[in-house]
């Protein structure tokens, strides 16, 4: 069965409205420049806002269900809002909310997630799920696994990045990595991206908008609001529908198939990188037999495997040259923490092999 994303064979498919629904007058204003300055697929709205902080907003609560499904009405868009235990998922069924989605917060645990799951088992409803708010990849398609087995089948996953603490530049880092790993795992699931909730700030919505056209994803989450800076929650990240347009007409979007003219050029090109990816390896296990070696004389000398200072100084000096590699800091944080758990590995095979004979990790 195709998902509703699928189905509308639009790229991208497009998820706008208000972050919260304030008042019914704010929600019908704002759908009406919506669907003045937009074409937009499903309109959102939050009923219920799990804060983190008590005496925030936390929604009006199922009053504003009302005045969401009847805005949609009156565009003729089918809504979405999300839901965060049993309770809102009946209430949001009875008012005919017509898909849900499960935010960051709720996917996060699957006692939750279940017995969203119970309340929707015998319905078609559409469900998209949001990313946990921790970036583990097994938490996320447990929750669809669960939906699945009540019968949901038109699934789709929304990536709205994951927690840390003060980034200097995004409110949720986006550690694109995970949802294409979830993408390779799930590939039937369409994948929707959440750049407001990534950016935390409106200035960075068309730079990750454009990264997730260009990863592939099917569509974006776009929260938009009359006014902004009025807004009761997120208002920093929160766009006009017509600065939402200017945002979509702004979007490259290229092709996802690659042309007969242009795919001899293409081989040719990967041919080269796995020329390199080959060398790479050959490189990297050379590397480790020296790293055994260096086992061999620490266990000759009695000295311990981990050599705290000595470690410092290789990556502040490889990270120095970041730039110089033209490669990204984090990126060659990442290699050589790779490389040192590995040469460890190697190390403590060398210097214990009795306790590590059986070791194939």
């Amino acid at each position: 069965m195709s998902s509703l994303i699928q189905r509308s064979g639009k790229r991208p498919y497009l998820i706008a409205g208000p972050c919260s629904a304030e008042t019914e007058e704010q929600v019908m204003e704002t759908v009406m420049q919506l669907q003045q300055f937009c074409s937009i697929d499903l309109l959102r709205a939050g009923i219920w806002k799990p804060r983190t902080r008590p005496d925030s907003f936390e929604g009006v609560g199922e009053i504003g269900l009302e005045w969401l499904v009847n805005a949609g009405k009156q565009i003729g868009v089918p809504t979405t809002t999300e839901v965060a235990n049993a309770r809102h998922a009946e209430l949001a069924l009875k008012a005919g909310v017509d898909t849900l989605w499960i935010g960051a917060r709720t996917t996060v645990n699957p006692f939750a997630v279940q017995e969203i799951a119970d309340v929707l088992e015998g319905t078609n409803i559409p469900v998209l799920v949001k990313n946990p708010v921790n970036p583990d990849l097994e938490l996320w398609i447990g929750a669809f696994e669960r939906l699945e087995k009540a019968g949901i089948t038109d699934l789709t996953a929304i990536h709205r990045g994951f927690s840390v603490y003060k980034h200097p530049k995004y409110r949720n880092v986006p550690s694109w990595e995970l949802p294409l790993a979830l993408r390779d795992r799930l590939p039937h699931i369409p994948l929707i991206c959440d750049p407001s909730h990534i950016s935390g700030k409106r200035s960075l919505l068309l730079e990750v908008s454009q990264k997730a056209m260009d990863l592939n994803f099917d569509g974006l989450m776009i929260e938009s609001h009359r006014n902004p800076d009025e807004a009761w929650s997120d208002a920093a990240q929160q766009l006009t529908p017509a600065n939402l347009s200017i945002l979509i007409n702004e979007l490259v979007l290229r092709s996802r198939e690659v042309s007969d003219n242009a795919l001899e050029g293409l081989e040719e090109l990967r041919e080269k990188i796995g020329v390199l990816d080959d060398r790479l390896f050959e490189i990297l296990t050379a590397r480790m037999r020296l790293s055994e070696d260096v086992g061999a004389f620490k266990q000759e000398h009695n000295i311990t495997i981990l050599q705290e200072e000595h470690w410092r100084k290789m990556i502040a000096g490889r990270l120095e040259k970041a730039a110089e590699y033209g490669l990204a800091e984090r990126f060659v944080s990442l290699v050589m923490n790779a490389l040192h758990q590995e040469s460890i590995r190697h190390q403590t095979r060398i210097m214990n092999p009795n306790v590590h004979r059986n070791e194939h990790d």
